[in-house]
């Protein structure tokens, strides 16, 4: 019994040993957890296009949407630890969700972390329609409105939630919150006049306040951002420290193969050095992790380090899922 065991376990690892050594051998999926046309979409689709030629293998994207993306993250978390289903995410999803939702799931415990990806500053914008021309003019309408402006967001927990939240906590304003199933469909009804206003990732928001369908006021950076050159910071613009950029990163369920995760990292680190890849994200205002960050290790460590940093924030401000 004893040898029928010990054969059997080296079986399963030589058979775990060549599934990863021959991967990938079909295409590879990376779970959006929200919907097409938003800042996550287009991020991994760029990405994707790039890593398959390191792959050797379509990566396919599929939108999962809802409950601020944290079915799809599910969707990742409950797949086969084979490399083939990726979980794409950012601050909300990987991080501020496990401070809000009854998950089903461990953000740390139940993913193995892939590649941090580029960040995102948040930008504050408002429909046309709001008289303000500036940041102090916008937090004074705001402050004398009788009752709370609107602000969309991709969901509790998302990170045009979290940053309104901060917003809120430096300001001392109260919002009204819109969740959508995703920051394109609530850039939708800012464009039409819906709401008010959204603290909305400057790659969402940049082209329809050059199109002139959308007023911005600040960005949450400490210095300006090369596709916003004539935005100011919010240190500029009257709201010293409200500082926030929303990072994104790529995940595989755990219990995936060491071997699988550096091919993977690879294929990411490979389009984030590609010239023409960093082009298109840095013309979306997107910021390149640094060189010394991009291994799997690094994004574990900075995932821990924001859970401490902006769980007790979350929770204290008591955020309720409808």
């Amino acid at each position: 019994m004893r040898r029928a065991g010990l054969a059997a376990l080296i079986a399963l690892l030589t058979f775990g040993n060549a599934r990863a050594e021959n991967f990938p051998s079909h295409p590879i999926t990376i779970v959006v957890p929200f919907s097409a046309g938003g800042p996550s979409d287009a991020m991994a689709r760029i990405l994707a296009e790039r890593m398959k030629m390191t792959l050797g293998e379509a990566v396919l994207i599929e939108n999962v949407t809802g409950a601020g993306g944290s079915i799809g993250v599910g969707r990742a978390v409950r797949a086969a630890p084979d490399g083939y289903t990726v979980s794409f995410g950012h601050l909300g999803t990987h991080v501020a969700n496990g401070a809000i939702y009854k998950l089903g799931y461990d953000l740390v415990a139940d993913l193995e972390p892939v590649a941090l990806l580029p960040s995102n500053p948040m930008i504050i914008v408002s429909k046309n329609a709001v008289p303000a021309k500036s940041l102090q003019e916008l937090i004074s309408w705001l402050k004398a409105r009788p009752a709370p402006a609107t602000a969309g967001t991709a969901g509790a927990g998302s990170g045009s939630h979290i940053a309104g939240l901060y917003f809120e906590n430096i300001t001392g304003i109260k919002l009204q919150y819109v969740p959508y199933r995703g920051t394109a469909p609530a850039m939708n009804d800012l464009v039409a006049g819906q709401i008010d206003l959204i603290v909305d990732q400057i790659s969402n928001s940049i082209g329809q306040v050059r199109a002139g369908n959308i007023r911005a006021y600040a960005v949450t950076a400490d210095k300006r951002v090369e596709s916003a050159q004539d935005v100011p910071t919010t240190d500029e613009a009257g709201l010293p420290g409200f500082h926030m950029t929303l990072w994104s990163g790529l995940w595989v369920p755990k219990g995936t193969p060491k071997d699988v995760v550096a091919k993977l990292n690879a294929a990411a680190v490979d389009a984030l050095n590609d010239a023409v890849v960093r082009k298109q994200l840095e013309n979306l205002g997107l910021q390149m992790p640094p060189a010394n960050q991009l291994s799997p290790e690094a994004l574990g460590a900075w995932q821990k380090a924001e859970i401490a940093k902006w769980w007790p924030m979350i929770k204290a401000a008591n955020v309720k899922v409808d």
